[in-house]
């Protein structure tokens, strides 16, 4: 169970973003982890494999104790790197050999000694549920990590996998311009098992906020801005209320490196959204009213 309401994505705090430096690091988690936010969001393979360590390396800089905050991260995609020179193409490695050796060097690039969750990254064709399983087990036993789940898992295979392990959470894509999840069984199923979501994306990667979209995402954009002036309430704590109001417990994970998106996405958090003011934006989303 993720306790932090917004949790904070590490993806874009090096290479593959903004090139934080370790000291730049240091503040900015600091400064969401002061605003309430006490959840951070990696993957090994998060700036060509460099990421965590960088993280960790800041992390420990920070003061903060260990016990305050809940460490995520995630694996089973190979990516193409210097790093791996016997990686010839992107793949996925679900094997329990992968999943323990991948776990460890988090640990060690983390330095901390257990995650508070671990994610099966994107689910292989080739997943083998009860070799996943010994390693979860193998891992939990050891106390290298705390709970388990999944991401971009279908609810099928959600399903299958949750019979030989159980998942705490699985981390899918969703927001105003994505809605498939609403949909297609992600979030029943959430409610099945109470398992709540991690949401990547929930600002729809920005498109929102742009004015050269296609028809659908300009009558979103036109719904939210009326609502927004109606409400008083900023487009982008709309954006978050949205999602935060269904009864799955959403957790969205915001992708951004600046301190003044996460509080504007707390402050969203005591945002009430009527029924109807919901179904406004979810008709904008759907491009119809209800039936």
């Amino acid at each position: 169970m993720i306790h932090s309401p917004i949790i904070a994505g590490a993806m874009k705090l090096g290479k593959w973003g903004s090139n934080f430096s370790i000291p730049e690091i240091t503040s900015f988690v600091k400064e969401v982890y002061d605003l309430g936010i006490t959840a951070f969001d990696h993957a090994d393979i998060y700036g060509d494999y460099e990421e965590e360590e960088r993280f960790g390396r800041a992390f420990v800089k920070t003061g903060i104790d260990r016990k305050s905050v809940q460490l995520i991260s995630k694996c089973g995609i190979r990516l193409l790197s210097e790093k791996y020179p016997s990686d010839y193409i992107k793949h996925y490695n679900t094997s329990k050999d992968h999943i323990i050796s991948s776990v460890e060097r988090s640990l060690k690039n983390l330095a901390t000694e257990y995650l508070d969750v671990l994610l099966i990254h994107r689910p292989s064709p080739l997943m083998n549920p009860e070799e996943i399983a010994e390693a979860v087990t193998s891992l939990k036993d050891s106390g290298k990590i705390l709970d388990f789940g999944v991401s971009n898992f279908t609810p099928s295979q959600f399903e299958m996998l949750h019979s030989f392990t159980p998942l705490c959470t699985n981390q899918v894509e969703a927001s105003i311009a994505h809605v498939d999840p609403f949909l297609d069984g992600t979030f029943d199923q959430a409610l099945k098992y109470k398992t709540q979501p991690m949401i990547w994306s929930p600002l729809a990667g920005g498109q929102i906020f742009q004015t050269d979209g296609d028809d659908r995402i300009s009558k979103i954009i036109s719904v939210v801005n009326d609502l927004s002036l109606t409400t008083g309430h900023p487009t982008d704590q709309l954006l978050i209320a949205f999602l935060t109001r269904h009864p799955a417990g959403l957790k969205p994970i915001l992708g951004t490196t600046k301190p003044e998106r996460y509080k504007s996405a707390m402050q969203s958090l005591e945002i009430n959204l009527t029924d109807q003011e919901w179904f406004e934006m979810w008709s904008a989303a759907i491009g119809r009213e209800v039936a």
